[in-house]
């Protein structure tokens, strides 16, 4: 052990913890209205700030709302989610690997089963694909954008940042959703925050106090086993 490893030093099951807390996090699409101060998301921007990045590059902007800003930026995207306007925005490649394509129908199936939704009821899953855009009631929406100049490997640095506020959130309690669906109201969100042509939308993310009653959070997502992903060089 070492002067670096003060964690270790204070409790000697922090690997324990550290995973108990990784395993336990989860998309929540249903959030009790219970607050979240605002001393509380700095300080789950603080620890996860800590995030790699390439040559300290530091990609990450984030834009915090709660209460009336988020109502009236939740109303102006239900508007334009009802008018149907902007074109789709392509999460997916159009050939989607076939190993991902089974994952993600496993996930529908769950996710519409959990909500009593049959997937062939079209305007019943496009009502539901709106929830995204009120942050699924939760009590604090984020934001995240990028600069648009910056490349893939900054994107990489983008997605330890965003673990790192998921990680630190459900350490304290707190549950998450991270949501790309706010991409396709890109043009809606900039205009509303003011953004400066430079700055692209990454995704959104409900923050909040989980609904522990509601079937959709319980999805219980299986993951591929470590051997199915992995070589092991020796």
């Amino acid at each position: 052990m070492t002067k670096s490893d003060p964690v270790v030093a204070e409790n000697g099951d922090v690997a324990g913890i550290v995973d108990s807390v990784i395993r336990s996090r989860r998309a929540v699409r249903a959030f009790r209205q219970t607050p979240v101060g605002r001393a509380v998301v700095a300080d789950i921007l603080s620890v996860a700030r800590c995030a790699p990045s390439n040559s300290n590059s530091q990609p990450w902007r984030v834009h915090v709302l709660e209460g009336e800003p988020k109502r009236r930026l939740s109303e102006a995207l239900i508007e334009a989610h009802e008018r149907n306007e902007l074109p789709p925005s392509a999460h997916f490649p159009a050939d989607l690997p076939a190993e991902c394509a089974a994952r993600q129908a496993d996930f529908g199936a769950r996710y519409y089963a959990a909500l009593g939704i049959d997937r062939a009821d079209l305007p019943a899953r496009y009502r539901q694909s709106g929830r995204n855009l009120c942050f699924f009631d939760a009590p604090v929406g984020l934001i995240f954008t990028i600069d648009s100049r910056l490349t893939r490997h900054s994107w990489a640095d983008y997605g330890m940042f965003l673990q790192n506020i998921m990680i630190a959130a459900r350490a304290r309690g707190l549950d998450t959703c991270p949501q790309v669906s706010f991409v396709r109201y890109e043009p809606v969100i900039s205009q509303f925050l003011g953004l400066p042509a430079t700055q692209a939308l990454v995704c959104g993310m409900s923050l909040g106090y989980a609904d522990v009653e509601a079937e959709v959070n319980d999805l219980g997502m299986p993951r591929e086993a470590v051997d199915d992903f992995t070589v092991f060089w020796r």
